[in-house]
């Protein structure tokens, strides 16, 4: 930290501006790959997701499978105890113990009847399944290959910029160490709430870079100084003058040269 202290106006305007110049450069890899970590992101939720719902609709399949068997295997037995009813009917001593087996049988022929019907509800239900499954099958084998396609994509990216980026992100670290917590924490302040991430500009024809608010010439000259930070009124970005910017955007580029 005394290191830091020690710093004087000037060298911490250079190190906050060649702190800017790396987190750019740092922007615009991570514009290069743009949504594209996000649409893999989503597109593997959504291969997961169709996955599960598949294994949910065959395992619906096995089960309705081995329902439709147990409603054949009561269909038998009822159909035996028909068998067996209609036989005691032969021996029957009154038209009581007659019409007692009829209504037996008469139940035992319902609970066929609704078990068929079940059977053929149960079917129907199989032929369905058989067409969602084999639907959702093509949508998780397109979605499926458009996933490794995008990440194909974007490992391409990753890997002709993962060097680069493991550098800045280095040196980015390494200048922030330079800068006294206070000065650096304005930064981050800054360059968060703006839309292009700049929180340090040069000036340009009288004006920060990218602004049409012009600075009075007393400031400018107060700029051009270095003895001070200063802060555009307008957007609340720190200033420096048009000489430093060349002169640290040149150094940086013989830096990044390095790489």
């Amino acid at each position: 930290m005394a290191t830091t202290k020690e710093l004087s106006v000037e060298d911490k305007l250079r190190a906050i501006y060649d702190l800017q110049i790396i987190d750019t450069r740092i922007d615009e890899i991570r514009n290069v790959r743009g949504e594209l970590p996000l649409e893999v992101d989503d597109l593997e939720d959504e291969v997961a997701g169709l996955s599960t719902r598949l294994e949910k609709l065959k395992s619906d399949l096995v089960n309705i499978e081995e329902l439709i068997k147990t409603k054949k295997n009561a269909i038998d037995e009822h159909q035996a105890a028909i068998k067996r009813y209609s036989e005691q009917q032969k021996n029957v001593r009154n038209n009581r113990e007659f019409n007692s087996l009829t209504k037996e049988v008469e139940f035992q022929e319902l609970e066929i009847q609704l078990a068929e019907k079940q059977i053929k509800e149960m079917k129907a239900s199989i032929d369905h399944k058989k067409d969602v499954i084999a639907s959702s099958k093509d949508k998780l084998e397109q979605k499926s290959t458009h996933l490794k396609h995008k990440k194909a994509e974007l490992n391409d990216i990753m890997s002709e910029t993962q060097k680069e980026e493991s550098f800045l992100h280095e040196k980015s670290a390494e200048f922030e160490g330079l800068i006294e917590e206070r000065l650096l924490a304005a930064y981050k302040r800054i360059r968060s709430s703006v839309r292009n991430g700049l929180a340090v500009v040069s000036i340009e024809r009288g004006a920060s870079a990218g602004s049409f608010f012009t600075i009075p010439p007393q400031i400018q000259v107060e700029i051009a100084a270095r003895k001070k930070i200063i802060t555009d009124e307008h957007s609340g970005r720190i200033l420096v003058d048009a000489s430093l910017a060349e002169e640290e955007r040149e150094k940086m580029q013989k830096l990044f040269a390095k790489m």
